[in-house]
């Protein structure tokens, strides 16, 4: 299977049920998109040999750990050079805590997702980052006060090629 073939609908269907549940027996995977365990084992391999399956994970429960705080940061830099997006993205790149980072388009350079262990860490973290030499010319800190909607999959069959 080729990184650019067309995926049919039993394909979609292991990978959206692969999404919500990364650790689901061969067995059970196959009576949950209508095969045989033969044929969906060897689909699998094909869907990871291909790189549409990056990786397996575990969704973690934050709250379980202890308390923690989620902010988002609106980041523009002042040079546009690819000199400052390289260093910046670079920089970001060994910061634990932040869990995200989306280059944009429009109003901003840069949106960045921190998970700390509280309020004065993101702040010493955030300090550190302003006073850096990244060339960041305006920084906006959105705190999360509770999560509305979190992450659960992506809406493959709306995304897919048709």
């Amino acid at each position: 299977m080729a990184r650019n073939h067309k995926l049919d609908r039993i394909d979609l269907r292991i990978l959206s049920t692969l999404q919500l549940d990364g650790r689901i027996p061969n067995v059970k995977l196959a009576d949950a998109v209508g095969l045989t365990p033969s044929p969906c084992l060897e689909r699998l391999k094909r869907l990871e040999q291909a790189g549409y399956i990056r990786r397996y994970g575990a969704e973690i429960d934050l709250a379980r750990l202890g308390e923690h705080v989620t902010v988002f940061a609106q980041v523009t830099l002042r040079g546009h050079g690819r000199d400052s997006f390289t260093r910046f993205e670079k920089a970001i790149r060994a910061v634990p805590e932040i869990v995200e980072a989306h280059k944009m388009g429009g109003g901003f350079d840069y949106l960045l997702k921190f998970v700390c262990a509280d309020i004065a860490s993101y702040q010493a973290l955030s300090e550190k980052l302003i006073q850096g030499r990244l060339a960041i010319g305006q920084y906006f800190s959105y705190v999360v006060i509770e999560p509305v909607k979190q992450f659960a999959g992506y809406p493959l069959d709306k995304l897919a090629k048709r």
